[in-house]
């Protein structure tokens, strides 16, 4: 309790809400206990979310990260600099809460395999996915932030800094969505779309294959037309997690840092990811950081198998 109570305090101050502290303790303890997950643990991902300061930048602060953003890009004329300024803020939040747990971000992946290989928990963060979104003028870039535990996503968080919306969550734990000005609430898929609604298919706007245009059309011969959803960035797997979708094959390629942290979003809310053969998805220190193609689903979805059986074909 402690070790909470100073965790909030540290990124609100003397706005210190006991409410809010109490809904995490509470909502979060019987999960840890029968899940098995240890002590170590849970201060982790809790201190991801509060300790490290970052919910506070993200939440209280993201227009004016934002704007920085802006100012930086229009100074250097390259989104790599801006990348990089974002990697340093959440480097230096993670490496205060526990220097010992080695980060992985897009912005630093020049680690050899073999030392990777040799990591038991690590971060994994993309500073800014959706960087095209973000030149664009669209608002639909996020920061992605995932606690690794032999290559599975404990926990992760999925912000937008123009809003100040967070998504968060693990398997086993639960998932939330916070607004600004607005107590977080548990989020949660759907099994299947409401009466008269159809069934919406999450899809990116920039990334497509012939592949996946072949699976959207057999779900089509299967479930009756299709409402697509284009979203981008990470944000995809978050309108499944809260039911606002049903459904996200990715049958093109995607970096690791680009899907941890909403995978563990999805999973905290009844969902899952899983690879075509039907495994869940990992994140083994392979040589390549490219992920295999995957589908992101309610994970007691009537449809499971027909979906799984359509991929692999």
């Amino acid at each position: 309790n402690d070790i909470m109570l100073r965790a909030q305090k540290a990124t609100y101050g003397d706005g210190l809400d006991e409410n809010l502290l109490q809904k995490f303790m509470w909502t979060w303890k019987p999960h840890y206990y029968s899940t098995g997950l240890s002590f170590y643990n849970f201060p982790y991902a809790f201190g991801l979310l509060f300790g490290t300061g970052l919910y506070a930048i993200f939440q209280k602060r993201g227009p004016a990260f934002v704007e920085d953003y802006k100012n930086l890009l229009a100074s250097t004329g390259e989104a790599t600099a801006a990348d990089l300024a974002a990697h340093h803020l959440i480097l230096a939040g993670l490496t205060a809460l526990d220097p010992s747990i080695p980060v992985l971000s897009e912005e630093d992946a020049d680690i050899d395999q073999s030392v990777r290989a040799g990591w038991q928990r690590w971060w994994l963060v993309d500073p800014l996915d959706g960087t095209k979104e973000f030149i664009s003028g669209s608002e639909e870039f996020t920061v992605n932030i995932a606690l690794i535990e032999h290559g599975r996503v404990v926990f992760g968080v999925v912000s937008m800094p123009t809003s100040g919306r967070c998504y968060f969550g693990g398997a086993g734990l639960g998932a939330w969505r916070s607004d600004v000005n607005a107590a977080p609430r548990q989020i949660q898929v759907r099994q299947k779309p409401a009466a008269g609604e159809a069934f919406t298919v999450v899809a990116s706007r920039r990334h497509t294959s012939p592949e996946q245009e072949r699976l959207l059309d057999g779900l089509s011969e299967g479930l009756g037309e299709l409402k697509l959803a284009n979203i981008g960035s990470s944000l995809k797997f978050c309108l499944l997690a809260e039911g606002s979708a049903d459904c996200y094959p990715r049958l093109a390629p995607t970096s690791q840092w680009d899907t941890a942290a909403a995978q563990g979003v999805l999973e905290g809310a009844g969902g899952e990811v899983l690879e075509l053969n039907g495994q869940r998805f990992s994140y083994p220190a392979r040589a390549s950081l490219l992920n295999p193609f995957f589908l992101a689903l309610p994970a007691k979805a009537a449809w499971r198998e027909r979906l799984l059986a359509l991929a692999r074909s």
